[in-house]
């Protein structure tokens, strides 16, 4: 087990580095002039090249990516540009939102997802079955920035059930991880059929049956707990589209996250934040990954035997 984890640990150390390596690069090869956004289009000349020499952006981008790699070791990220504070600070401030819309996303699929997959497979082939299909396939295929707009029109305008926007009780939190949730709800709800139809084929849950335990018992007891070990593999993988869907989530609902953060630093041309801002959603997107492979071998042993 020691073993397996060094491992993991080197090889999440491995990839955070070229996480790190492609955001840099990738942000300062995007058109525009931070400088330029922020002082606007009227700005003299001189006071262009005095901020940009402030800021370290007139160096040469080999220098700035020591710099960069260098505050990343220490834990310094640089200051925004947009807000004069302190990256890590604001990454973290709006950090917990997005952690809470994420969780909150998963919780809903998950409560929609296993039921509907074990039902699905109990009632296979019949028209329960297809309906499930239905609204698996539906789920897939309308996109997180139609559905968010449908259900703000329907549950906060036409209902006036729910609120529109922000961040404040529970109910806030409702439209946000329905919409997140729902395409995470319908991939897992056919990975979960899938699995527990395999799985009620075996021969375990044939003997279970025939001492005479309750269909119920065999299913949920027994089938379920078993097929759910491959789901926990997709639901670690889709965690990280969870965090790439707050963006457009966050931004539909104006929910104080780090999703929205990231647009605002984008349109700002603020290089650290933006950095910043994807170095966070990465590193949660690989820590979430390691965990999952940590309690996938503690799941199934082989795991470990093959590593």
């Amino acid at each position: 087990m020691l073993r397996f984890l060094a491992q993991r640990l080197l090889l999440t150390a491995f990839v955070l580095f070229l996480v790190a390596t492609l955001v840099f690069l990738l942000i300062h090869l995007v058109p525009g002039d931070p400088v330029q956004q922020m002082l606007g289009e009227g700005a003299r000349a001189d006071e262009v090249n005095q901020i940009r020499h402030d800021w370290g952006l007139d160096l040469p981008l080999s220098v700035q990516y020591g710099r960069f790699l260098r505050g990343l070791i220490h834990g310094d990220l640089g200051r925004s540009f947009k807000f004069r504070q302190p990256v890590r600070d604001v990454v973290l401030s709006r950090y917990p939102a997005t952690l809470q819309l994420s969780l909150a996303s998963l919780f809903v699929a998950l409560l929609l997802a296993i039921p509907g997959g074990v039902q699905s497979a109990v009632w296979f082939r019949r028209w329960q079955d297809r309906l499930m299909a239905f609204f698996s396939l539906l789920g897939l295929s309308f996109p997180t920035f139609a559905l968010g707009p449908v259900l703000i029109l329907i549950f906060s305008i036409r209902a006036g059930w729910l609120p529109v926007s922000g961040q404040g009780s529970l109910a806030n939190l409702v439209l946000p991880s329905l919409t997140m949730g729902s395409a995470l709800a319908a991939i897992l709800l056919r990975m979960v059929r899938g699995s527990m139809l395999e799985e009620l084929r075996a021969d375990y849950v044939r003997t279970a049956r025939a001492k005479g335990l309750r269909e119920r018992a065999v299913v949920y007891r027994h089938a379920l707990r078993n097929s759910l070990i491959p789901v926990l593999t997709v639901v670690g993988l889709q965690f990280g589209s969870l965090l790439s869907g707050a963006i457009v989530t966050e931004t539909i609902f104006s929910w104080p996250g780090l999703g929205r953060l990231t647009m605002q630093a984008i349109s700002a041309r603020d290089y650290p934040l933006t950095q910043g801002c994807l170095l966070a959603i990465a590193v949660t997107y690989i820590v979430v990954n390691l965990i999952t492979d940590l309690l996938y071998s503690v799941m199934d042993p082989r795991i470990r035997t093959a590593a």
